[in-house]
């Protein structure tokens, strides 16, 4: 019996404790003592600049330019067709009028599947750039 008294005798403390704290809060409420409000945390869009906007939509429209013309570059390059009968050529012209011509059919195979792999990567990562890009 005794140990049922003590631990309901120690229920009740620890309500009248909540209770006490609870009249004392709203007591300082009425009376007007400072009470700690609540911090409500708001978000605030950042204002951006019309100007900053228009660059990055430029920004943005430039990439799509950017793969719209590795992918006609792409095109073109699996249209082409490089025979072993030595009817395809590959010509290469520097500013210095200087020029290299090979009809070798493995040589340009060679070339031309690296330079679609190298193409192909380019134009996944330019769609990546527009996937992550934010106005």
């Amino acid at each position: 019996m005794e140990t049922k008294a003590k631990q309901n005798g120690t229920v009740k403390r620890q309500t009248a404790t909540v209770k006490k704290e609870v009249q004392d809060k709203l007591t300082n409420e009425a009376i007007g003592k400072a009470v700690a409000p609540e911090k409500k945390v708001t978000v605030e869009k950042p204002i951006i600049n019309l100007d900053d906007r228009i660059q990055k939509f430029e920004k943005l429209r430039g990439l799509a330019t950017q793969r719209e013309r590795l992918t006609e570059t792409l095109n073109e390059l699996t249209k082409f067709n490089y025979n072993q009968d030595g009817s395809s050529s590959f010509h290469i012209r520097d500013s210095g009028h200087l020029e290299f011509k090979t009809t070798n059919s493995n040589l340009i195979k060679l070339v031309t599947t690296h330079l679609q792999s190298t193409l192909e990567q380019r134009k996944a990562e330019i769609e990546q750039e527009i996937v992550q890009f934010e106005l």
